[in-house]
């Protein structure tokens, strides 16, 4: 089915830094998604990219920022830096709930590797802002508030990205919000295997559709 999408690359100026983006809205969107990176990726990612289309295709808006510039992420350490990172998702959120086009649609999140603990992160200080998460490869066991976070979380995993499932399920056990883990089989940590990337997006998919799309929007009150 052919979804009407209006799609550009964008600039978010914050306090101190101006970040790019790029912001995909289908025709008449039930929800937006918020994508947090994991280390060394981007707004590029082809498998974030990906993601989107499944949920733009589903009438689900997406924004995929760069929560670092360019000259920031060449600081290694930075990449790391949850506090800095989940700091910089939060002003994003903000930032997109003062556009015209996006300031009435239910928000949730998706965090891939340790962008996951960003997203999680995050989700806890805008709390009732962030309706969903769901964590692709994530590290959530990196974010220090994951007992805290109230929105409906989902795991998802490679069958063969053990240590990931190990991590990920000292996480779980922390988490006092509606959760699932969903292992994908035959899948490693990047989801390159044939079938598996589209089988991580459909979950996703599955998830924000149940638990963004037709709910009232509340929102948290959001600080300049």
């Amino acid at each position: 089915m052919s979804v009407e999408m209006n799609m550009e690359e964008i600039e978010i100026n914050l306090r101190v830094v101006t970040l790019e983006a790029n912001l995909s809205i289908p025709e008449d969107p039930n929800a937006l998604v918020i994508f947090a990176h994991g280390s060394g990726s981007s707004r590029l990612s082809p498998r974030n990219s990906f993601v989107a289309r499944t949920l733009n295709e589903r009438g689900i808006a997406t924004l995929l920022p760069d929560l670092l510039t360019p000259f920031e992420d060449q600081v290694h350490e930075n990449r790391f830096n949850v506090a800095l990172l989940s700091n910089r998702l939060v002003q994003v959120t903000e930032w997109a709930l003062q556009q015209s086009t996006l300031r009435k649609l239910a928000v949730g999140y998706f965090g891939a590797s340790t962008g996951a603990a960003s997203a999680l992160q995050a989700a806890t200080r805008l709390d009732p802002t962030i309706k969903a998460i769901v964590s692709r490869s994530g590290r959530p066991d990196l974010a220090k508030a994951v007992s805290k976070v109230k929105a409906p979380t989902l795991f998802i995993i490679g069958s063969l990205d053990t240590q990931v499932i190990e991590l990920n399920g000292l996480a779980y056990d922390r988490l006092q919000c509606e959760k699932k883990m969903e292992i994908v089989e035959g899948a490693a940590h990047l989801f390159e295997e044939p079938g598996t990337l589209p089988i991580a997006a459909d979950l996703a998919t599955g998830w924000f559709e149940n638990h963004l799309s037709g709910i009232p929007v509340k929102r948290a009150n959001l600080k300049n």
